[in-house]
């Protein structure tokens, strides 16, 4: 199939393109940075367009064929989840490509939605619970998955919106926290700064995220939300501790540093039903 990605030098972005040309298919990848997609190491397997998704997007037809598959997983200014410019700027640049999008012809959307679509809810989320966002990026998210999902009634298509929880592994922001356990570590610091740790949340290697997108995204059959996650909560600790020990890390845990973050339920995680139904235990 011939897949446009967009967002395609990012961290799940590189990891997707990745396991797509494994499969064999004709990948486009979009990114506004070429520097950037250059030291991509598939960067010599596929066709690169730099563009501004945002700055005339029916521009795009122009500068490529029509794909079979639209994966866009771009989204400026994250992880500032509280920044209004989610609302005020970037909600309106994604409408506006998905409805030239759908105009254009693009019948298979993949779309990267997030767990702050569901707000402060606690425990087990399924697929089909309500949606209650407390955060400008969780809301914009969340109105952009319902207004395609009101395009798909004038114009039939198929939208997956995969819902993403906590992913970490090779090419990571810096600012997450095994980067910045990795950091104290090559530093040879002697503590570790972190919350309490008891957080309960719903982890993915990057790995094992780009293979539920790879599967998903070969048949229409499950479609909707699909909850991208492994079904299994674990504490922020026991996260910390594992990856310490496959690293024969050792440093003290100054825990309780940092507080809970306040746009988060203490324990949450999904369900990730449909999912199961392509085999992913």
């Amino acid at each position: 199939m011939k897949i446009a990605v967009s967002g395609a030098t990012g961290f799940v972005g590189r990891h997707v393109v990745a396991r797509l040309l494994k499969d064999g298919h004709d990948i486009v990848a979009i990114a506004r940075d070429a520097s950037k997609a250059t030291k991509m190491p598939w960067a010599d397997q596929v066709t690169f367009l730099p563009f501004d998704l945002y700055r005339e997007p029916e521009a795009m037809a122009s500068r490529m064929e029509r794909p079979d598959v639209f994966v866009h997983l771009a989204w400026p200014g994250l992880p500032d989840y509280r920044g209004l410019f989610n609302l005020t700027h970037n909600l309106g640049a994604e409408i506006a490509l998905f409805r030239w999008l759908v105009e254009w012809g693009v019948a298979h959307l993949v779309v990267a939605g997030t767990c702050l679509e569901y707000g402060l809810q606690f425990g087990p989320l399924a697929e089909d619970a309500e949606t209650c966002p407390t955060t400008p990026y969780g809301l914009a998210k969340d109105t952009l998955r319902k207004t395609v999902q009101l395009m798909q009634k004038a114009q039939p298509l198929t939208l997956q919106w995969m819902r993403l929880f906590y992913m970490y592994g090779p090419g990571q922001s810096e600012r997450s926290l095994l980067s910045q356990l990795d950091k104290a570590l090559a530093e040879k610091r002697s503590t570790f700064d972190m919350s309490p740790g008891d957080q309960l949340r719903d982890y993915l290697p990057i790995e094992d995220v780009a293979e539920r997108f790879a599967r998903v995204i070969t048949q229409k059959e499950v479609s909707g939300v699909i909850n991208c996650c492994s079904g299994r909560p674990v504490s922020v600790l026991d996260l910390v501790e594992r990856h310490l020990e496959a690293n024969s890390g050792s440093i003290h845990l100054n825990r309780g540093v940092y507080s809970y973050p306040d746009y988060e339920a203490l324990a949450f995680w999904g369900v990730p039903e449909k999912l199961k139904a392509l085999g992913f235990s």
